[in-house]
């Protein structure tokens, strides 16, 4: 029986998480199917030179490696040819104007008298480089001897700086031409006479030769450098290439065959990278799902976070169909409707984990339908939102609670949108910044209503008992509370106490307390069918358990978790409060009528005397039981003390531990040992010292 037990307890085990793991790779799934169309641009059937049916964006960031190959040819081409000067040919062209001059002022020197002209110049040619004298006219030799000092020294220094002055510049070939016509006006506009003028024209003309060359080198790496310096033409992806109504030239069709706007064929990277994000999402969720399963939420909360999945993904979509690179209409999103419901009917850190995962998601479905676009813009202020919700819905207890936070959900979002105004490249305007201020108030307004007007339908569809119901189910006015409390007042009384004391220890240890509190109201509730059966109850009468055996007492003592759960069941009271009030003492032995029927005869069966369970399933029903026997025995105490009441929790604690009451729940040693603090501490300041009045009646002393 055994082996057969855990057999069935294995296969039910199997059979949540492969559920789970459907549930967690199916919300994945319907994100996949439904980010196809983000990350495939469609593509077009186009004739050149007819108008472009709508407005058409680059998809992606690509080269036009045709403009690029023509703004480098040009950058080249605008490169002008480098040149290498020769001083040496400006020095050796200058030293033979000096040379002549010198040689004209030694033959003109007044050695020897009666020289004739024709004996000067072959003097003077004797002093001159053969090349020189040979390539020089004798009219320029004539004209300068005939000229007389000062008139060398004005043509001597006019021509050797024009000289410089056009080879420093370096002269090419093409340009002696030119330097000749400028040294020419030099000299007919100096003060020499004519004769001498044409000398020196002559004799300047004479001495211009090319002393610039080509460098083909620094030419070359002239042209590197211009070409480096060109930036490539980009088509930069969500660009627009042509716009509705506008002509498809061959530029335009072009640019469109680049991007792949006019190819039939689809690229399989994409795909597999979304693939590849799906798998982590849905690693992430099944992992949580996991956690939050072993923080004693049902399969049932994880099909509410799968249907609350589902429809987050589903506005994302259709908001984001409207969504363009200049229309934000995602600050309309209600994204945080999804949070909060995910955390009232969850739980907050699966909110929170939710939360990011649906923002990952918003990045790639508010791309525009731009393929390899992620707008992390959008993911950012959709994370925020839903952190907002998460962290301003505390305290819930009514729908103000949800009202509230929807104003900080409006004063985060406002927030966001104000921080991408300023850090835009393009500053919003003012109207614009308005506008889109006013989509984050009506994201939360949105996030308000949708979050109102879905818990209910969730909690009705799937019996999720959400802190709304059980706010409602504490309401004193409530019919089983009113029966409670009119039927039996006494178990009214103590189910307030254990109630506060459940709740603080839930508390303690980060348990459901309001459920804890809640379930402590009714767990009692099947002690109205025999009410005077109860001490709380026997108020100025006698115990009728005095006319009973120990065996009916323990009978009547026995029945009234069940019959109690029987009531609630009937009630339609929800599942989990039903549970606590049936497992609210376990397996316990009624110690008092067994030792008493022990008494009276030896052969008594311990099992007739224990509650037939089952034990403690969760921590909630686990601590009610705890809390439930330590208040009775508490008050029955004539003057209990700090030391007394400490003794007390930690013997029933100790008592239940070793009865294995706790097998069956998560509750650890460590949790144990705070929970028994907070409940010594709550019954300390319950049973706090008090003046003894010297007319105090003496109080009548229950025990259970």
């Amino acid at each position: 029986m055994k082996r057969l037990s855990e057999f069935f307890t294995n296969l039910t085990i199997y059979r949540e998480r492969t559920l789970l793991f459907i549930l967690s790779v199916g919300i994945v799934t319907l994100f996949f199917f439904l980010s196809l169309s983000n990350i495939y641009t469609p593509t077009y059937n186009l004739e050149k030179y007819s108008p472009a049916p709508e407005t058409i964006r680059a998809p992606f960031t690509v080269e036009n490696e045709r403009k690029t190959e023509e703004l480098i040819r040009e950058a080249t081409q605008a490169v002008e040819d480098r040149y290498t000067i020769s001083k040496n040919i400006e020095a050796e062209r200058t030293e033979i104007i000096s040379e002549v001059f010198s040689g004209i002022n030694e033959v003109k020197s007044p050695t020897e008298e009666n020289v004739s002209l024709e004996e000067d110049l072959v003097t003077l040619k004797s002093y001159l480089p053969e090349e020189v004298a040979q390539e020089l006219p004798e009219g320029i030799f004539e004209a300068f001897l005939r000229a007389d000092t000062k008139e060398l020294e004005n043509a001597e220094s006019l021509l050797l700086t024009s000289l410089k002055s056009a080879f420093s510049e370096g002269l090419r070939s093409e340009g002696i031409e030119e330097a000749e016509r400028t040294i020419d006006l030099k000299v007919q506009y100096s003060s020499l006479p004519d004769p001498v003028k044409q000398a020196t024209t002559d004799l300047g003309k004479f001495a211009l030769v090319e002393n610039a060359f080509f460098d083909a080198e620094r030419t070359q790496e002239a042209r590197k450098k211009a070409a480096a310096g060109v930036d490539p033409v980009l088509i930069r992806s969500g660009e627009v290439i042509v716009t509705q109504g506008s002509t498809l030239t061959n530029e335009v069709m072009e640019e469109l065959q680049l991007t792949g706007l006019l190819s039939d064929h689809k690229n399989g990277w994409p795909m597999l990278g979304l693939v590849l994000f799906c798998g982590l999402l849905a690693c992430v969720v099944i992992y949580e799902s996991l956690k939050a399963r072993k923080r004693n939420m049902t399969m049932r909360h994880i099909g509410v976070l799968a249907v609350i999945s589902a429809f987050t993904l589903l506005v994302m979509k259709v908001c984001s169909l409207f969504v363009t690179i200049d229309q934000p209409y995602y600050f309309l999103l209600p994204a945080a409707a999804g949070a909060m419901l995910i955390k009232l009917l969850c739980d907050e850190r699966l909110a929170m984990v939710m939360s990011i995962v649906f923002a990952l998601m918003a990045c790639l479905l508010f791309n525009g339908q731009i393929a390899g676009v992620l707008n992390a813009q959008a993911g950012i202020y959709t994370l925020m939102s839903q952190l907002a919700g998460i962290i301003f819905l505390v305290h819930y207890k009514d729908r103000s609670a949800v009202v509230r936070a929807g104003a900080g959900i409006a004063f985060i979002n406002i927030c966001m949108i104000t921080f991408f105004s300023f850090i835009s490249f393009e500053r919003y305007s003012w109207v614009e910044w308005s506008t889109f201020i006013g989509y984050g108030a009506l994201a939360a307004f949105f996030s308000v209503v949708l979050t109102l007007g879905v818990l209910p339908l969730i909690e009705t569809g799937f019996g999720i008992l959400s802190d709304q119901q059980l706010l409602n189910l504490s309401n004193p006015n409530h019919p089983l509370l009113r029966k409670i409390l009119v039927e039996a007042p006494g178990t009214y009384h103590h189910s307030v106490m254990v109630a506060n004391l459940s709740e603080a220890a839930c508390e303690s240890i980060g348990a459901n307390g309001l459920l804890a509190r809640v379930a402590s109201y009714y767990h009692d509730l099947g002690k109205t069918i025999r009410p005077n059966y109860f001490i709380e109850n026997q108020m100025g009468m006698r115990n009728p358990h005095d006319f009973l055996d120990p065996a009916q007492s323990a009978e009547i003592i026995i029945a009234h978790p069940y019959d109690g759960a029987k009531l609630l069941k009937e009630k339609k009271i929800p599942k989990e409060i039903v549970a606590i009030a049936e497992q609210h003492h376990g397996t316990t032995l009624l110690k008092y009528f067994y030792y008493q029927a022990k008494h009276e005869s030896k052969h008594v069966e311990e099992s007739e005397y224990r509650y037939p369970g089952p034990k403690p399933q969760t921590i909630e029903a686990a601590i009610v039981n705890i809390c439930d026997s330590v208040e009775a025995a508490v008050r029955s105490l004539d003057e209990p003390t700090e030391e007394k009441i400490k003794q007390i929790a930690h013997g029933i604690i100790e008592n239940r531990l070793l009865d294995g009451q706790f097998e069956e729940c998560d509750l650890t040693l460590k949790q144990l040992k705070v929970l028994e603090q907070a409940i010594c501490e709550t019954l300390n300041g319950i049973f706090h010292s008090r003046i003894k009045y010297p007319d105090a009646k003496t109080l009548v002393k229950e025990a259970k």
